[in-house]
């Protein structure tokens, strides 16, 4: 089988590991990224399009697949889920479709699917002035959310208590969004709807991350994570366990929510990525995405529910059913996190071999390199890796994550005068 794998701009080496991954399967994988570098991967599988035009990257993937003959396309990436949508439709191949995309991508146009197709959602207003987001908050009710609507990773999303504060994230976010990468990362020729704020109602209940899948009459819930963070004005989405807590009850509650979002984004055969929280004790969702998780949630989803959201990818986008069950767990538990710092750049950082060499610790990938700048809110939400760990359970894998962090050390210079 013979997949190409897009992404739109190159993510430093990110989605490598995820690569390799897919071929571990059997798969003949070919990359053709938008920008980037010319020696990501194998010369003879590799095209560099040097733009994000899509009709060139389009073009590009209609040119090789006359020889190579793909059977599919597929993409890992938040910023190529578009894109990769767009050379399916151009290529004949499976794929979700442009629309389904884009309501799967821009936050705005997701939640006016969810609210067509009656999916539980928050109440939300497009925002194009800070007086326009209080007076959506004034009608909605203090604490609110400002997010941008093709964000991702949380970066300039704020919780806001009042007016003052509300004024003050929107200068910050409507900054931001105007260097930030996933806001700058997207396919070029495509109306993609509008780029800028929105203003939520504020979930007050426990959040959940699932890695879903959709398959023509059917959802499953492959994989439910509990997100045990405790949150203030930002999120960072931190620090996570699997399996889920969740009772039975509730699970089929939220079974029925991420349904209707996925049929409401016009996913009918994907792979999802969704979060949902609970608010005065019934569930709505924050957004679903079609893609899967990032971080560890697909080594998560193997050890504490078997399966495999990797392989899921693999077999939708070469048109086939792939093998899932409905949740079932296996009675491994997990702690995870991502790893934070304070903000600055990177000068060293130190991993000790207890921890890098550990049984326990299934999940260990530092993504930050000498010389990387580090943001933290208001100017960004730069992470500098991931750490998971197994035991017996939650609280023995909560420990031995926590002791594990604590002896990782990154020493940081100062912000460069120009970041912020």
């Amino acid at each position: 089988m013979k997949l190409l794998t897009i992404e739109t701009i190159q993510y430093l080496s990110y989605y490598i590991s995820r690569y390799r991954q897919v071929e571990a399967f059997g798969v003949d994988l070919y990359v053709l990224n938008g920008e980037g570098t010319p020696d990501f991967w194998p010369e003879d599988k590799y095209r560099l399009a040097g733009t994000r035009d899509v009709a060139r990257i389009v073009e590009l993937a209609q040119e090789w697949h006359k020889t190579e003959q793909f059977d599919g396309v597929i993409t890992f990436s938040e910023s190529a889920v578009i894109t990769a949508a767009a050379v399916a439709e151009g290529l004949g191949l499976p794929g979700i479709g442009v629309e389904a995309a884009k309501a799967s991508r821009n936050k705005y146009l997701m939640r006016q699917a969810h609210e067509r197709g009656g999916a539980p959602h928050p109440s939300f207003r497009y925002v194009e002035s800070a007086d326009e987001a209080v007076a959506a908050a004034e009608e909605f009710g203090y604490p609110v959310i400002i997010k941008p609507t093709m964000g991702a990773g949380s970066n300039y999303v704020f919780k806001v208590d009042d007016a003052a504060e509300l004024a003050e994230r929107f200068a910050q976010a409507s900054e931001g969004i105007a260097k930030m990468f996933w806001a700058n990362s997207e396919v070029a020729g495509l109306d993609l709807g509008p780029q800028g704020l929105l203003v939520e109602s504020f979930l007050d209940g426990k959040e959940y991350l699932i890695e879903a899948l959709a398959w023509d009459e059917e959802v499953y819930l492959g994989s439910v994570v509990d997100r045990i963070t405790v949150e203030g004005a930002t999120f960072d989405d931190d620090v996570h366990h699997a399996p889920t807590s969740m009772s039975a009850e509730d699970l089929r509650a939220v079974h029925e929510v991420v349904k209707a979002g996925l049929w409401a984004q016009g996913l009918r055969r994907s792979v999802a990525h969704a979060e949902v929280r609970f608010h005065q004790g019934k569930p709505y969702l924050l957004e679903i995405a079609a893609r899967v998780g990032g971080g560890g949630l697909d080594e998560i989803a193997r050890l504490t529910a078997a399966h495999d959201p990797i392989k899921a990818v693999a077999d939708i986008g070469a048109g086939r059913r792939p093998e899932v069950r409905h949740f079932q767990p296996t009675g491994v538990h997990t702690a995870s996190m991502c790893l934070i710092s304070d903000g600055g750049v990177v000068r060293e950082i130190t991993v000790p071999a207890e921890v890098a060499d550990s049984e326990k610790a299934f999940l260990l990938k530092i993504t930050a390199r000498p010389g990387d700048v580090i943001l933290r809110p208001p100017h960004g939400n730069t992470i500098f890796g991931f750490l998971g760990t197994t035991g017996d359970c939650l609280e023995d894998a909560m420990e031995t994550m926590n002791d594990f962090a604590a002896k990782i050390t990154v020493e940081l210079d100062p912000y460069p005068g120009d970041v912020k």
